[in-house]
């Protein structure tokens, strides 16, 4: 019996983009992730400050500390997902744990002075922005076979195109394909392979139509996601109190991209004809991204009890790689078990992503040492979302996708704090409307929180609960003519810890 040897090969793909409109939606939101205070009050600090995850939202917020200050934050998360799918009902946990933020600002005060420029703050701080650590296992019975996503990327292929020469293996014409041919050939390639597709005329190499092995019926399908990986963002923050009652700032912000992804599908039946009765078809995808923006923002007191804040943040840069490997597995009444696994990864070329930018106003009400509320509204017009490329990938068609499809999405957050004694107690709740026109595809994202800290003078420790709530649809194979999707309704709830110093 022959060993197999795992076999890598890596290849460029200047013809295949692999990116949609998922993809690009996901690299240009961000969750309420960074200190215990700033979750307890579900992110409402943008006419605050004094907290090193407020530069999030206004970098002049470093400005209103009194003194240097250094924090870090960890925080637990348990993610559920409930998933439904033609009737059949799957729920999921996860469970991980991040540390989410560090960082210091150090302050200089000019005490002696009562007007220009009162105080210099330089701040350093890392903020975890998305947290891609997610899964979720969806099963039901369809009409509706996988099948279909085969037949309609081989159609119009010349049959010699994707048939093994002698002596070729699977590998070898799989990464021929994807560096001369593309995405459907080498998806086309698969299907036949391992017999899911058959070529019309078997005997005319230029045989451009197929039929499916697959005969209709109903179908058991179960589909398993689990992603991990993190984004996040590296800060340098300068910020300025002039006179007694301006505070102004301004960041520059380093990001990451750490995504990887991991789908597999299988689908069974005992349907009348049919000559394959399993599919089992896995992906798996790798991604990282650099990129860099800049944020700038003033906070003003009105009085003693009212202060209002402005911030803007500019599109995000993204520079992406991606890569990307696949298997098939089939089961055949008459071919037996076949396993098609060309060991190959594919590199897509770099490409370029700019996020929306972002414009926030904000309004707090402080009732002297007592307490505050606090509120923020943000504006996003994801429509904006733009991909490119300098080696030559096209995305005209998935730009005006983007277009058609995403929306201006506005965020409302509201939060609250009081204290007695050397406690503080906090509350929040927030609002973001859906990013698609479709409300159906994602809606929108609700959620609230509480905390609590106490101040021991030199050191402060935090503690925060926070509550979201999305519902979306989950479509297996986007843009493709296997259309099938499960509906998943996500709750993330979260335990934060944050420990501070004064210095």
């Amino acid at each position: 019996m022959k060993k197999l040897f795992l076999c890598i090969g890596i290849l460029s793909m200047p013809f295949l983009n692999a990116q949609d409109i998922t993809d690009a939606l996901r690299y240009s939101q961000q969750d309420i992730l960074g200190t215990a205070r700033f979750r307890g009050m579900s992110g409402a600090f943008g006419a605050l400050g004094g907290d090193l995850s407020a530069l999030q939202v206004n970098p002049a917020g470093s400005a209103v500390f009194l003194n240097s200050y250094g924090s870090v934050t960890l925080s637990t998360n348990r993610i559920s997902n409930d998933a439904f799918y033609f009737n059949t009902f799957n729920s999921t946990n996860t469970n991980n744990v991040n540390f989410n933020q560090v960082g210091a600002v150090f302050v200089y005060n000019n005490n002696n002075n009562t007007s220009g420029i009162n105080k210099l703050s330089l701040g350093i701080v890392y903020d975890q922005t998305s947290d891609n650590a997610n899964e979720f296992f969806v099963s039901g019975r369809s009409t509706n076979s996988i099948d279909t996503f085969f037949l309609s990327e081989a159609q119009g292929i010349p049959q010699g195109l994707i048939s093994r020469r002698s002596r070729e293996t699977v590998g070898d014409l799989y990464s021929f394909l994807g560096e001369n041919e593309g995405y459907s050939a080498q998806q086309a390639f698969l299907g036949r392979e391992a017999f899911v597709i058959e070529a019309n005329d078997v005997n005319d190499p230029n045989n451009t139509t197929y039929f499916s092995n697959v005969a209709p019926g109903v179908f058991d399908q179960e589909y398993f996601y689990e992603s991990t990986g993190l984004n996040g963002k590296f800060s340098l923050n300068g910020g300025a109190q002039i006179n007694q009652n301006l505070y102004i700032g301004i960041n520059l912000n380093s990001h990451f991209i750490n995504f990887d992804r991991v789908t597999e599908f299988f689908e069974g039946n005992n349907n009348t004809g049919s000559n394959v009765n399993e599919i089992i078809f896995t992906n798996r995808l790798s991604t990282i991204g650099a990129g860099f923006s800049a944020q700038i923002g003033g906070i003003a007191k009105l009085s003693k009890m009212i202060r209002v804040g402005a911030s803007f943040e500019s599109p995000t840069w993204y520079y992406i790689e991606e890569e990307t490997t696949q298997r098939l597995e089939t089961l055949s009444d008459t071919d037996g078990r076949a396993i098609v696994n060309p060991n190959v990864i594919n590199i897509f070329p770099e490409y370029k992503l700019r996020t929306p930018a972002k414009a926030t106003g904000s309004i707090a009400f402080l009732f002297e040492q007592q307490g505050l509320i606090s509120l923020d509204y943000s504006y996003k017009d994801y429509s904006t979302t733009q991909l490119s490329s300098d080696e030559g990938g096209n995305f005209a068609n998935l730009n005006q996708e983007i277009e058609n499809s995403l929306q201006s999405s506005s965020t409302i957050r509201i939060g609250t704090e009081w204290k007695y004694d050397r406690w503080s107690f906090r509350g929040g709740y927030s609002f973001e409307e859906s990013p698609y026109k479709d409300e159906l595809i994602m809606g929108d994202r609700t959620g609230f929180s509480i905390g609590a800290g106490y101040d021991f003078g030199k050191f402060k420790f935090d503690v925060a609960y926070d509550y979201t709530q999305q519902e979306r649809e989950e479509q297996f194979y986007p843009n493709s003519a296997f259309t099938n999707f499960a509906v998943i309704d996500t709750y993330v709830d979260s335990l934060t810890f944050t420990l501070g110093v004064n210095f």
